[in-house]
């Protein structure tokens, strides 16, 4: 019964989502109030209902309901709470319920906290958000149903892919989703706006808050996705520039460049053109995400097997939002007024300096990650763009815009002074400057250019401290007064260095581990010895254990530093009942100067395995860093300047009347 309530709800509101895109965009386009107040509560039912169907889902998973083909697919009477809930979201179908869900609940804020939206502004936006959902819920109905029933019902379940079954992998896709799916709004935002002809600072501020949440999600899911990676899958690494990673990189960069882009619109009223322009292929390249993780076109382990047909309906819902946003983009676009001019030397020069290389470089992924799968469709060859195309393409884009970074906070708007700039950061610069002679003296070993990259970071998290002490103005005023100024510096400002010193640190964190990652594979038997990075690991042998749903192999290992005992490891080797599938569990021992990282191979006989070793300085610091760019978002979007809407402004009071004199 609560699975079929499920499945009506979802009817209903694919049903409140047709009437929220019709009524509200017409009751605006006729001027009649009354039609476009439907959107609110139609954005809020809509929630409402989606609340429903996914709880419904939810249930029959947490009860093992294996009536339902969706729960027999992914889950099993044995499997942990936890993953049976993370289930719910570890598939196509539920995926895309969850993805729904995230849709109606951003366009569920705007109708209950965009009170200071125009009317027929906040109308469109609202009809144009439903009509993605509108769009996704035909999808869902029509080809991913997560409530379809099965007869005769089955005794137990498949099981979820045990790589999922992970506590990282229960909280990465609701973050990534939630970014990917909250740049609709900048979407919606955009697209209202040039159906109104009406993008000036307002809108820029309107358009922020979203935009930036949006963001800080998809920050947070995709440093969550790689450190998944990096402990679970037993590679070594963080970041393979796997085709579905990627297809989660190319809207931060763009969504980067949006947030930026939107500032000079707000405070210049420049870049409106470029700004539309980047909130439209922002959510388009979200929307590509989508398709090419759910079109069977890729083979990655972030894919979900899915069969093209499928994938065509996803493309024609791409064709129909992307190409009918970029039509009346190219109608509207000549017609919108820009703003003001501004010097190349200037703080909206610095920006556009930022969009541009972001930009090409969202390019640069696009090119690697879809040029295979071009290739295969036009002549049938196979060929792997991997890490050599984007170190050589990628990262040269990456070094002049962080050595530009702490620049553009210094400098003026409208016409800035580059000398002046550079004297605010000279300490900054001595600062990069040591820190490339300290890794220079200390390391044995090339790359030698890695400690111009530990450099850069450094220049980067100096700089962001920089722009602080100079807007406090230390150095030319009381302690007192410092504190004061530093007391009353508005949250943006934090928000922007906090985030700026986070790109600084993670900059640190991948040069060091790239450049000086040591790695070892060899067979160890029990009581032999291996060194690495200075650690002694000492193998003790294997030992069984079993899990709730799996049995697996551990091997021992003791890891001493000078003779002194350092900690003990257990890499394991995992076999999963349901479905039968074999895992690698790697063991890490964290330390200030990086992980220690060991991998049990297969059994080389004789009571030999196979062992690989590894050790990633500093590795922790990209995770770290990812982390104080979100709380960077958060400081910038808690400045009571980005609440959702446009402050309104109080008429001035009419003086009250002179009193007449007494005859």
């Amino acid at each position: 019964m609560i699975v079929e309530l499920g499945h009506f709800a979802l009817v209903l509101a694919f049903l409140i989502c047709l009437v929220q895109v019709i009524l509200p965009a017409w009751g605006a386009q006729i001027g009649e109030a009354r039609l476009m107040r439907v959107g609110e509560p139609a954005a809020l039912l809509q929630l409402g209902l989606l609340i429903v169907a996914f709880g419904a889902l939810t249930h029959a998973y947490i009860v093992s309901d294996f009536s339902v083909s969706n729960v027999w697919a992914n889950s099993h009477s044995t499997k942990p709470l936890i993953y049976r809930i993370s289930g719910v979201w570890g598939n196509h179908e539920g995926s895309m319920l969850l993805w729904v869900l995230i849709l109606a609940l951003f366009g569920a804020a705007v109708a209950a906290f965009g009170s200071n939206l125009p009317t027929t502004l906040r109308a469109n936006v609202l009809s144009v958000q439903a009509s993605i959902a509108l769009a996704f819920l035909l999808f869902i109905l029509l080809t991913s149903n997560p409530f379809t029933r099965l007869d005769p019902v089955p005794l137990d379940g498949r099981g979820l892919n045990p790589i999922l079954q992970d506590p990282a992998l229960a909280f990465h896709p609701p973050f990534l989703y939630a970014g990917y799916v909250g740049f609709s709004m900048a979407y919606s935002f955009a697209i209202a706006g040039l159906i109104e002809g009406r993008t000036d600072a307002a809108w820029a501020r309107w358009v922020r808050p979203w935009t930036l949440a949006a963001w800080m999600c998809l920050t947070v899911g995709i440093a969550m996705g790689s450190w998944w990676a990096y402990y679970e899958l037993g590679w070594g690494g963080w970041w393979f520039w796997d085709p579905v990673e990627n297809a989660s990189f190319m809207p931060w960069l763009a969504g980067t460049a949006l947030l930026h882009s939107a500032v000079v619109m707000e405070k210049r009223e420049a870049l409106k053109v470029w700004t539309i322009l980047l909130a439209i292929l922002t959510f388009s390249l979200s929307l590509m995400g989508a398709f090419l993780v759910r079109s069977g076109v890729l083979s990655s382990v972030h894919a979900f097997a899915v069969d093209p047909q499928r994938g065509v309906f996803i493309l024609g819902i791409m064709s129909v939002f992307i190409g009918g946003a970029l039509t009346l983009y190219a109608w509207r676009a000549p017609s919108l007024r820009q703003g003001g001019l501004f010097a190349p030397i200037s703080r909206e020069g610095g920006l556009v300096l930022n969009n541009v290389l972001l930009t090409t470089a969202t390019g640069t992924v696009l090119v690697g990650t879809l040029y295979p799968l071009a290739l295969e469709a036009i002549n049938g060859a196979k060929i792997s763009v991997g890490p050599p195309y984007f170190n050589a393409t990628f990262v040269p884009l990456m070094v002049p815009l962080l050595l530009a970074l702490p620049f553009g906070p210094l400098l003026a708007w409208k016409r800035g002074d580059v000398y002046a700039a550079l004297q605010r950061l000279m300490i900054a610069g001595l600062l990069a400057i040591g820190a490339a002679v300290v890794v220079f003296a200390f390391v044995e070993r090339g790359p030698w250019l890695a400690p111009f990259a530990i450099a850069l970071g450094v220049w980067v998290v100096a700089g962001a401290i920089s722009e602080l002490l100079f807007r406090a103005r230390a150095g030319n005023a009381q302690g007192a007064e410092v504190l004061r100024r530093l007391g009353n510096l508005p949250r943006s400002v934090y928000g922007t260095a906090i985030a700026h010193a986070g790109v600084g640190i993670m900059v640190i964190g991948i040069a060091a581990t790239s450049a000086w990652q040591s790695e070892k594979i060899l067979t160890m038997r029990p009581g032999q010895t291996a060194q690495i990075a200075g650690y002694e690991l000492t193998f003790k042998g294997v030992a069984p254990n079993d899990g709730p749903n799996y049995r697996e192999i551990i091997g021992l290992m003791t890891v001493s530093r000078g003779g002194s005992l350092v900690t003990e490891l257990a890499p394991s080797k995992r076999q999963y009942n349901a479905p039968p599938q074999a895992t690698s569990e790697a063991g890490i021992y964290v330390a200030l100067a990086g992980d220690l990282y060991a991998v049990l191979g297969d059994d080389a006989g004789d009571g030999a395995w196979a062992v690989r070793l590894y050790f990633n300085p500093l590795v922790r610091l990209i995770w770290i860093g990812a982390v104080i760019m979100f709380i960077g978002g958060a400081f910038s979007l808690s400045d009571r300047r980005l609440r959702v809407g446009a402050p309104s402004r109080r008429r001035p009071r009419r003086p009250a009347p002179t009193p007449a004199p007494a005859e």
